[in-house]
């Protein structure tokens, strides 16, 4: 394959496993037939109980938060008013989910919120994750004409009116619990219509949008929180009447698309949150394409749509955004007569060229926050460049600001990533830069690493000077002048051509620098080669020669090997477990190329 800069207009059949509206529902309600089957068995019938009537979840006990009770709740109130549900209006399941719904207010805290559990306790954000859910649940069952609901919707409207004063006052951590509290605030209005609520909505738009010109959102989660962002912005957007908030989400609907491998499998090699390398599909955005396609009436999110739907296997998303809930909260979002637009297979598409990420770093000192910010990430890497190319079943991504800079699927065979890392640093390299080069793409990075002297006289707190106690901690470290900078350019050039791709690193003429490059392959296929040596479980090192990777037939093979330094690992670099690693050892100065065929 040959790689050029340009983007097709036209739209290309894809592989991917598109089923119709009708399939995906029935298959929607039975899977949830079968959780509610298997989650009632794990309802907690102690009366003597804290937990009475809460759901048993992986840590052994019953909890508040989104993916826990209240998950189970939104598919046993689904279960309850949905005819075409085996449990449809079961005296049983509506006693069950009663008493579930008094867990959740007997859990409550006084100020209204409820607790995350693995962390953030009595915590607006994940309070407002479970108002953008139980609004859901209370709107279904209130609609529902059946007099035995009415206990339990009293129940769930109290439990959403206790949590008004934190949804007023509260704060968040992340990026998106902005948008989850927006979501809530605004859901909360269309059933108790406070003005305080849209005002407060408000607040938190007033900072601004976090999205680039190509749609991708700071945390650059795309197995998680773009869905988060999208359900939750979308329910603002439609409620507050602000058309630019959809547009957002438009934006990064459109951008999804072209990240997805042929597998099905989402584009996580670079992300800024707990989905970072990790194995997600398009399940969770499912609700989302749907709401936005009957929106648009657009062909090509419906077409997205049922390739989402076709992926879930279960209900694992938060109560939020529960795929039944959302068909049965929303029957107007009817995109059946919608025509479907055929899925890209083929594309060469790159993000974020035009960001200005360099302008927005270089105003960091401005503005005051000196770099430190409580439970989140700064995310420094939101908008860097990276180019998604798709040849059938070939997927490759070349990526800047992150630890690996390559990825490719070739069928089965998976290239998780290639990474460079050092001495100098140390550790893994980022590089900095990505650009289109002839026939290519060229990232490149200059290292740089001082030290430290003395500080001023007269910049000394007062009483420094010459004490026998003076802790390193207390002195003002950031008026130390640097002296002897010393910089390390290294470059990676990469090409491709018929079955083949091409890497081309290269430093500067800095001597004796280690290096390491790592081939980082998934752990269901099996690795060889004449020259490896085999390090620690799962770790080998190309010595020389050619290595290959092979999974259910299709194959990887890389060249060539080097030895130059016996080192088992770079400093300040480390390896999850659960892969497979090809190292190849090198020393600055080099200038190598690796040839990756794919057979």
């Amino acid at each position: 394959m040959r790689v050029t800069t340009s983007s097709p207009v036209k739209l290309q059949l894809g592989k991917g496993k598109v089923t119709n509206v009708d399939a995906i529902y029935n298959r929607l309600v039975n899977l949830n037939d079968q959780l509610t089957e298997a989650t009632l068995l794990g309802q907690i019938l102690d009366p003597q109980s804290k937990y009475y009537g809460g759901i048993v979840d992986e840590t052994g006990i019953a909890r508040a938060n989104h993916m826990s009770t209240p998950r189970m709740i939104a598919g046993w109130a689904s279960a309850l008013v949905n005819p075409d549900s085996r449990y449809y209006q079961d005296s049983s399941l509506l006693n069950a989910l009663d008493k579930a719904v008094a867990f959740m207010l007997n859990r409550q805290h006084a100020d209204g919120t409820v607790s995350l559990g693995s962390t953030n306790y009595n915590s607006p954000p994940d309070t407002a994750f479970v108002v953008g859910g139980v609004t859901q649940i209370y709107q279904l069952l209130n609609k529902h004409e059946w007099a035995q609901l009415e206990p339990v919707t009293a129940k769930l409207k109290l439990f959403l009116e206790r949590t008004i004063p934190a949804m007023l006052t509260g704060g968040c951590h992340t990026p998106n619990h902005r948008w989850v509290l927006t979501a809530a605030l605004c859901l909360l209005y269309e059933i108790f219509p406070q003005p305080e609520l849209l005002a407060r909505a408000e607040d938190w738009l007033a900072e601004g949008l976090d999205i680039t010109e190509d749609g991708e959102w700071t945390e650059r989660s795309n197995g998680i929180y773009n869905a988060v962002s999208n359900i939750a912005l979308y329910h603002t957007g439609r409620l507050m009447n602000r058309p630019e908030l959809i547009e957002c989400v438009r934006s990064n609907l459109r951008m999804m698309m072209y990240l997805i491998h042929p597998s099905g499998e989402v584009v996580t090699d670079y992300s800024g949150r707990q989905d970072f390398g990790q194995t997600a599909t398009m399940a969770n955005y499912f609700p989302i394409y749907r709401l936005m396609a009957a929106h648009d009436q657009d062909p090509i999110f419906a077409a997205m749509a049922d390739y989402a739907g076709s992926y879930i296997t279960g209900f694992h998303e938060g109560v939020n955004n529960h795929p039944l809930m959302s068909i049965l909260v929303h029957p107007e979002a009817n995109i059946s007569h919608i025509e479907r637009a055929p899925l890209l297979d083929r594309y060469v598409k790159v993000l974020n060229a035009e960001h200005p990420m360099k302008e927005h770093l270089q105003r960091i000192d401005e503005v005051g926050h000196h770099m430190h910010i409580q439970h989140s990430s700064m995310h420094l890497s939101f908008g860097a460049p990276l180019v998604r190319i798709r040849e059938l079943d070939q997927s490759v991504t070349i990526m800047s600001q992150t630890p690996s800079f390559f990825s490719l699927r070739h069928g089965k065979a998976r290239l998780l990533g290639v990474k460079l890392s050092t001495s100098f640093s140390p550790g893994i390299v980022k590089f900095t830069n990505l650009i289109a080069s002839e026939g290519g793409y060229k990232l490149d990075t200059v290292l740089e690493k001082g030290y430290n002297g003395p500080i001023p006289r007269h910049l000394l707190p007062s009483g420094t000077e010459g004490s026998t106690l003076s802790p390193w901690y207390l002195l003002p470290h950031q008026h130390r002048p640097m002296t002897h900078l010393q910089k390390l350019e290294l470059q990676a050039e990469i090409t491709s051509g018929d079955s083949e791709w091409t890497i081309h690193v290269s430093s500067d003429e800095r001597e004796d620098v280690f290096t390491q490059v790592t081939f980082i392959f998934g752990n269901e296929g099996s690795v060889s080669g004449d020259d490896l040596l085999a390090g620690e479980e799962g770790k080998y090192f190309l010595r020389s020669g050619s290595m290959k990777y092979e999974a259910e037939g299709d194959v990887i093979e890389i060249s060539s090997g080097s030895y130059e330094h016996i080192l088992p690992i770079v400093r300040e670099d480390h390896h999850p477990s659960g892969c497979q690693y090809v190292h190849v050892n090198l020393v600055t100065p080099y200038d190598r190329t690796f040839k990756i065929r794919l057979l």
